[in-house]
């Protein structure tokens, strides 16, 4: 099995469908919030080329399957983080992946089992990483956002729905440098949740986000009128695939504009599960 790529999309490939459930039953999608769910845009690059990040080599062949999974874990930072702060998480996750293999299960079953157990321990840290961590998250996201949307508004739209019209293999059209910031920036959050400067919500955070966004979202129901709900059915955005990304982009642009304080505490509600 291609560990590798199955760690990868692991990594943040169920984004789409677990946020947007969290804003389902928040009740934030609405006839004139719809816009909201463009927050799901942590952005999903799991559709890369491994070979790319990971070269293989005639010693990794040669590997039996756990030592492959080891192996593919200890080359991504993110994963070595898990293994240090969530032990019996990670014990759980590669116990789970490796027993699946072992039954012929599929890459994509092995990914669609692990995927919300490394989403939850990641979406978990944001509510206590430091504001300036949190905030370098998404824009580490939206960088990507931005660069492959230059190339091709197709593309953007891929990049970040690519359950709808199959994904982009996002290694190939961004530099290299983009890829490993975003490996790296989404390290440091990790470690920072668990260090010393360590966040605490509080119910005042969260009122504050929710009062914060409102603005945002007004401003862009009335930019970009019934086009925002494409945002919440992105099957239908066919022809107008740049404009959903523009959404997206212009939400995080206007959120990334405040301070870091309220741009951490809208970030850290939109992928909370409370």
């Amino acid at each position: 099995m291609n560990w590798t790529h199955v760690i990868l999309a692991g990594y943040v490939g169920a984004v789409i469908a677990i946020v947007v459930g969290v804003f389902r039953k928040k009740g934030w999608i609405g006839k004139t919030s719809a816009v909201i769910i463009a927050l799901l845009a942590i952005v999903v690059w799991n559709i890369i080329d491994v070979k790319y990040l990971i070269p293989r080599d005639n010693v990794t062949q040669q590997m039996t399957e756990s030592e492959k999974f080891d192996t593919a874990m200890e080359r991504l930072p993110l994963y070595q983080i898990i293994r240090e702060q969530e032990p019996q998480a990670w014990s759980r996750i590669r116990e789970q992946a490796l027993a699946m293999q072992k039954a012929g299960e599929s890459e994509q079953n092995v990914i669609d089992a692990i995927q919300p157990q490394i989403l939850a321990i990641q979406m978990a840290r944001l509510q206590t990483a430091p504001d300036a961590n949190v905030v370098a998250f998404m824009q580490a996201n939206m960088q990507q956002t931005a660069l492959i949307q230059k190339q091709s508004d197709d593309a953007c739209f891929r990049f970040l729905f690519p359950a709808v019209k199959g994904g982009i293999n996002a290694a190939r059209m961004l530099p290299a440098d983009v890829t490993q910031h975003r490996l790296d920036v989404d390290a440091e959050m990790m470690r920072a949740a668990f260090g010393p400067n360590k966040h605490q919500v509080t119910p005042q955070e969260r009122q504050q986000a929710m009062q914060d966004v409102q603005p945002i979202v007004q401003k862009l129901v009335q930019q970009y009128g019934q086009d925002i709900t494409l945002m919440n059915e992105p099957q239908k955005a066919t022809g107008k695939e740049g404009v959903v990304c523009n959404i997206t982009q212009d939400l995080w642009r206007n959120v990334l504009q405040l301070p870091v304080n309220k741009a951490a505490g809208i970030i850290r509600y939109s992928v909370s599960t409370d």
